[in-house]
């Protein structure tokens, strides 16, 4: 031990590589939290990350590839690529960067982003493992939706052509329009051919016959009963659709664009479809995609993104799809048999947002938790602490975001304070398990007679603790070296799946290897 937590109570510290996983599935790069700058934090996350990159380089490949692809962490998984391999690179370590630059871009803009972040941390020259990691990338990711999408022009944004020049990426063999998208690509950008688009690439020339249209005369189209099918073959998002019209987004505007919307955009569009009056109609088609278990599964959306649409969204006619989808995005919460004593912290530090686009908070995630494993079909004592604590009775059969609502309500009834082996000498009865969701900052607890006690050993040995931490710093006050004491980070469902494993001594070194 010999350690302490930021509030002075008994701690210990991670292994490099379980110190950088934790705090990689929580970390939003550049976002401070309650105890630690945002430059400190991106500074212990690329200090371990270089440390482990330079000690193990399949462990990081294997690392970066789940980050962005099964973690969906997208910045920190591009900042992890680039600082393995300029670590590696920096000690003549060559074998396999490629393949760790290229696993860390699922989406069009981000090679362009990985060329931002590298350059302005390493200057211009690029190494040949960055280059052809990127063209990799490039290749797969390159579309004709992708670059109306992504390839805005903005000052400090490399444009596709940027990054076709800087990576020397050629055309994919078996993409027969690829060549000629990339040829348009680097046209445009320096203004050669203009107005010329080569006949393979439909979509961006129906594009174009739309820009072409005059204002005056635009939303007529989208009473046309062709404009879906006219938007979705110019590869039309609502962004672009709402900048063609040169004015507010109306219902029917909203009804045209629909069918071209992915899952995401729709969630986070509740709100704006509400106040531009979108028909009952399209409401229930919209409501009927957000609770599809496989549209769910497929969109990948952390749970918390369902609380946050609940929240934002001003009427009452999403709140059972929201549910239903986030009964199904918590899909992975195991059966636990017999009795599990949830404790959720409410203190102050845990009131901090996510991250500065989001409204949700670190408590939120841990009410989430807490209540979805309650609904499906565990016994759950769910209980709040701080400085005092709360026991929150669950609504057999209700909503779980009602049930989260109810329980975040309550959050200033305790204090400020960490005081979590109070807690727990106080609720615990004999439980088969318990599950800390916290930042793991416990207080230290001399006015109690207890001394400083460690969180591990406030309950007996044998019984399973699991501490979810959701913010990941340096030290923790769970000892995640002894049996049946165990740490889980992050904001998927995965984290669910998790507990199930660990409570079945079940568990794979890391997430991204298969269980012996």
């Amino acid at each position: 031990m010999g350690k302490f937590t930021y509030e002075g109570g008994a701690a210990y510290t991670r292994d490099s590589k379980s110190d950088l996983v934790l705090l990689a599935v929580v970390n939003m790069v550049g976002e401070g939290t309650f105890y630690e700058k945002a430059a400190d934090r991106d500074d212990r996350f690329r200090d371990l990350v270089r440390t482990v990159a330079v000690a193990d380089g399949a462990w990081t490949a294997g690392f970066v590839a789940w980050l962005r692809g099964e973690a969906n962490m997208r910045s920190a998984s591009l900042v992890a690529a680039a600082e393995a391999v300029a670590a590696r690179l920096a000690e003549g370590l060559h074998g396999g960067n490629r393949a760790i630059v290229a696993a860390a871009c699922r989406r069009a803009d981000e090679p362009g982003e990985f060329l931002a972040y590298w350059m302005g941390a390493y200057g211009r020259t690029l190494p040949k493992p960055v280059k052809r990691g990127l063209a990799d990338a490039v290749r797969r990711l390159y579309t004709e939706r992708a670059l109306l999408k992504y390839d805005t022009g903005g000052a400090r944004d490399f444009r596709f052509a940027d990054v076709l020049e800087l990576v020397h990426a050629a055309p994919d063999a078996g993409k027969p329009w690829q060549g000629p998208l990339f040829q348009h690509a680097l046209d445009r950008r320096h203004g050669r051919r203009e107005g010329a688009v080569p006949e393979a690439l439909r979509t961006v020339r129906a594009r174009g016959e739309l820009m072409a249209l005059p204002e005056a005369g635009r939303r007529e189209l989208l009473a046309a009963p062709d404009a879906p099918a006219r938007l979705r073959a110019a590869g039309m998002t609502w962004e672009a659709l709402a900048g063609w019209l040169q004015g507010p987004m109306d219902a029917e505007a909203w009804e045209a664009v629909l069918p071209s919307m992915g899952y995401m955009a729709k969630l986070r569009n509740l709100r704006n479809f509400d106040e531009a009056g979108l028909s009952d109609e399209a409401a229930a088609q919209v409501a009927e995609q957000l609770a599809d278990p496989a549209e769910v599964a497929a969109s990948r959306q952390f749970p918390y993104r369902f609380l946050s649409a609940y929240r934002a969204a001003p009427s009452l006619r999403w709140g059972h799809a929201l549910d239903k989808a986030l009964t199904a995005a918590t899909g992975n919460v195991p059966v636990l048999p017999g009795r599990s004593l949830v404790l959720v912290d409410t203190s102050a530090s845990m009131g901090g947002r996510l991250s500065r686009r989001s409204e949700v908070r670190h408590v939120d995630v841990g009410a989430l938790f807490g209540a979805a494993l309650a609904h499906r079909g565990c016994d759950v004592d769910l209980v709040g602490f701080a400085n005092g604590h709360f026991r929150h009775g669950l609504t057999p059969g209700g909503s779980v975001l009602r049930d989260i609502e109810a329980f975040c309500a309550r959050i200033g009834e305790v204090g400020h304070g960490t005081e979590t082996v109070a807690a727990l000498r106080a609720t615990y009865r004999g439980h088969d398990r318990v599950v800390i969701v916290s930042d793991m900052q416990a207080f230290a607890y001399p006015g109690y007679g207890l001394g400083n006690v460690s969180v591990s050993d406030a309950i007996p040995a044998q019984v399973p603790m699991f501490g979810v931490n959701t913010t990941g710093y340096a030290t923790v006050s769970i000892d995640a070296t002894r049996r049946n004491r165990y740490e889980i980070g992050g904001f998927s469902d995965k984290l669910f799946s998790m507990v199930g494993l660990l409570s079945d001594d079940r568990v794979a070194a890391w997430p991204w290897e298969t269980a012996a």
